[in-house]
């Protein structure tokens, strides 16, 4: 059993969804204590029973998502949102419909995003959203957690 589980998702050759796979690769390197990560590519789905079988207290997936923010800016996002929102177009299912499950059997799921700048087909990761995934694995490893993230808060009353 773990404490805390990081659900990367994204798609390398789509530009700055890559900002998934790159925080995995970035945490195969230089791990974050207290944290395992999974890297779930366009296809998050497919590993979710990897995910459950790990037993985590909390999973925190983590993608581009269109916040309508500054290219970079990281948000936790509002459950309630998370089904209204597209978020991004290169998976094969909804990423709520992913979370739904997760939560059947975790006690906490959250939703962490990044604004992209450019997602299209073979372009590179743009520097700003590199520079925030830098920043973020910089947060994990240095022990800060999600603590103090910002959250996109929920246009719903």
């Amino acid at each position: 059993m773990t404490d805390s589980l990081l659900l990367t998702v994204g798609n390398r050759m789509m530009g700055d969804d890559g900002a998934g796979p790159l925080l995995f690769d970035l945490l195969q390197a230089q791990p974050a204590p207290g944290w395992q990560a999974i890297d779930g590519g366009s296809s998050p789905e497919n590993v979710a029973h990897e995910v459950l079988a790990a037993r985590p207290r909390q999973v925190v997936v983590f993608d581009a998502a269109d916040m309508g923010l500054a290219p970079g800016e990281v948000r936790l996002v509002d459950d309630r949102t998370i089904a209204d929102m597209f978020i991004m177009t290169t998976h094969n299912l909804p990423l709520n419909f992913l979370i739904e499950r997760l939560r059947e059997e975790v006690d906490e799921v959250l939703f962490l995003g990044v604004q992209p700048d450019v997602v299209a087909f073979y372009f590179p990761l743009t520097s700003r959203i590199e520079a925030a995934v830098r920043a973020l694995h910089d947060r994990l490893t240095s022990g800060k957690g999600l603590d103090g993230m910002p959250w996109l808060e929920s246009a719903h009353p």
